[in-house]
């Protein structure tokens, strides 16, 4: 977090240009740019500038956005529900696709069966997880918006219109967990009390949930933090694909307007969104598997 804080600040001192001019415009009499200057703080050494804009964060104050002139804090308020939203519904669609994926493709491929069947799945998954999720979106666009007009290529409207960018985010990380869950699931189910429930006959629906599936996780686990904050991150680019007015909109709409108190504001955000999403992968999988993590050390 000190780091990030640090990052965040360093940025509007580090990027070329002068922010106050670039918001009043390049005809703005010195005067007024000294005056907006004195208002920010800019006009303060670095050391009071830093510790003015921990302690605002500190408060929930994140300053006031250099084009709108509302506080940061509000638009943030405003724009979070859609972000938060299109990523959370991603993630669970992309763990409701790649756990039973995963699942499926290790039984049908275990103890070296089912070659085509791995191979076409290795081939299709590697592809799906290599594309950039905006080529995605303009191919789903295409198809189920321009071509069978099913849903509506953008906008933010009822429910129709989460399913194309809920899809573009989540079907290239879906197939990249699907292809861990597979190889966790192999090495799970050659492993002897894997066996021992076979020998015993038990239906093989109790042998994939109860005996296998929950060791197949913890890996998984750790790969669906990493997945989720790929996906907060990948809604800034999602959300200009089809015109959501979220955070990762305003965040490009920021940047291009050189808005840097909104841009510092939104990128401490999300990398505070990553940063907690980790912390609490951490703390699960010490309850899952207290030995798989340095806390019982």
């Amino acid at each position: 977090m000190v780091l990030l804080l640090t990052a965040t600040f360093a940025m509007i001192h580090l990027v070329p240009g002068d922010p106050v001019r670039a918001s009043l415009g390049t005809t703005a009499p010195p005067q007024l740019v000294k005056a907006k200057r004195a208002q920010l703080g800019l006009d303060k050494p670095l050391w009071q500038q830093y510790g003015g804009y921990v302690g605002g964060i500190v408060h929930g104050d994140f300053g006031t956005s250099l084009t709108s002139g509302e506080p940061v804090t509000d638009i943030v308020r405003e724009k979070l529900p859609t972000t938060a939203r299109l990523a959370g519904l991603a993630f669970v669609f992309a763990l409701l696709v790649a756990i039973p994926l995963g699942v499926l493709m290790a039984a049908l491929t275990r103890d070296g069966r089912g070659r085509f069947t791995e191979l076409a799945f290795t081939a299709t998954s590697g592809a799906f997880a290599s594309i950039p999720s905006f080529l995605i979106a303009f191919g789903l666009i295409y198809l189920f918006a321009i071509h069978w007009r099913i849903f509506p290529p953008a906008g933010q409207g009822g429910p129709s219109s989460y399913v194309l960018p809920i899809a573009a985010l989540a079907i290239g990380p879906a197939m990249a967990v699907a292809r861990i869950v597979r190889v966790e699931g192999l090495k799970t189910l050659d492993q002897d009390f894997v066996r021992t429930a076979r020998g015993k006959r038990l239906p093989a629906r109790l042998v994939y949930l109860r005996h296998a599936l929950p060791n197949m996780l913890t890996a998984t686990l750790t790969i669906s933090g990493l997945l989720l904050g790929g996906l907060i991150a990948g809604t800034v680019l999602i959300e200009n694909v089809f015109a959501f007015n979220g955070l990762g909109t305003t965040l490009v709409n920021s940047t291009i307007q050189k808005d840097f108190p909104t841009v510092q504001a939104l990128a401490l955000l999300f990398g505070t969104f990553i940063l907690v999403i980790n912390f609490v992968v951490d703390l699960s999988l010490a309850a899952i598997d207290p030995q798989s993590t340095i806390l019982d050390r």
